[in-house]
């Protein structure tokens, strides 16, 4: 039976450590680091993940305030905005909630964010660094991803990781951060062959995809570590991940339950970075 990787008391811990590390920036350099968050539109799930990151930060010692824009809000006057968020010394990261509305093209506002600020790794200067192996800040679902299998002990030196997804968000950097830590990393998908065999060779498994239960739990090998970023809404409103926890569960020796898995270290993540980047920007 897996050992659950319980994310909420992982992300407490982090927090914890977010929150001292503020109040040290904020003692030596007489302000605290600084978040703002852009928010276009009234999309529900934004709503309450933006809401969910004001609190957090608030909590930690972080500093900021939650830009809310009219969905109609033109690419000019979003990029105005970022431009000025950038050009404020007292603001150390900023985010644009991601998706925005149709109109506008999420690539070309992510661009115009200062990577130094680019709290979410999603610049593609950040992407490079990560390319590259350089330090930088780095997208927080991965980040989150690598803590957890730190938590647990899992060192992927020499492991075979099998990483299902291929996104810019998750699939892409969490494999580069795989093969970081030595890791021999396979990236699969869902048009990928032989799919049950790849999840059975691997010591370690990312699913990443969007598609319920995917991942069968008669695929998983004995012993195996499984993060399952997945989070899929059924029919009856019940969420579940990408793997099919209650077979997955009996063969793997640690596995993230859905929800309550990846999910609150992403927040975690973001506030960590905000820290790290307030400490960058003023070395």
């Amino acid at each position: 039976m897996a050992e659950l990787i319980d994310g909420k008391a992982l992300a407490k811990e982090v927090r914890a450590e977010v929150k001292s590390r503020a109040d040290d920036f904020r003692a030596t350099h007489n302000r605290a680091p600084g978040l703002h968050v852009v928010l276009v539109g009234d999309d529900p799930a934004s709503q309450v993940y933006v809401r969910n990151k004001e609190r957090a930060a608030a909590k930690a010692g972080i500093e900021g305030r939650v830009h809310r824009l009219p969905a109609e809000t033109s690419e000019a006057d979003l990029l105005a905005l970022i431009f000025e968020l950038n050009g404020d010394d007292h603001i150390d990261g900023i985010l644009v909630q991601l998706p925005l509305p149709d109109h506008l093209h999420d690539q070309t506002i992510v661009d115009a964010i200062d990577p130094a600020k680019d709290v979410d790794g999603l610049h593609p200067f950040n992407a490079g660094l990560l390319v590259v192996g350089r330090k930088g800040l780095r997208p927080c679902t991965p980040s989150g991803c690598m803590r957890m299998l730190e938590h647990v002990g899992c060192d992927p030196k020499g492991k075979r990781a099998l990483v299902l997804g291929r996104s810019t968000l998750v699939g892409k950097p969490i494999a580069l951060m795989l093969l970081e830590k030595h890791a021999t990393v396979t990236i699969a998908h869902s048009r990928t062959e032989d799919l049950a065999e790849r999840v059975r060779e691997s010591d370690i498994v990312v699913a990443a995809v969007g598609r319920a239960n995917l991942v069968k739990g008669d695929w998983v090998r004995d012993g195996a570590v499984v993060i399952d970023v997945g989070i899929n809404r059924l029919d009856d409103g019940t969420l579940t991940g990408d793997v099919d926890f209650e077979g997955a569960k009996d063969r793997a020796a640690h596995i993230t339950p859905v929800p309550g898995g990846v999910g609150p270290m992403t927040i975690a993540m973001l506030l960590s970075n905000t820290v790290d980047a307030a400490e960058a920007r003023i070395m």
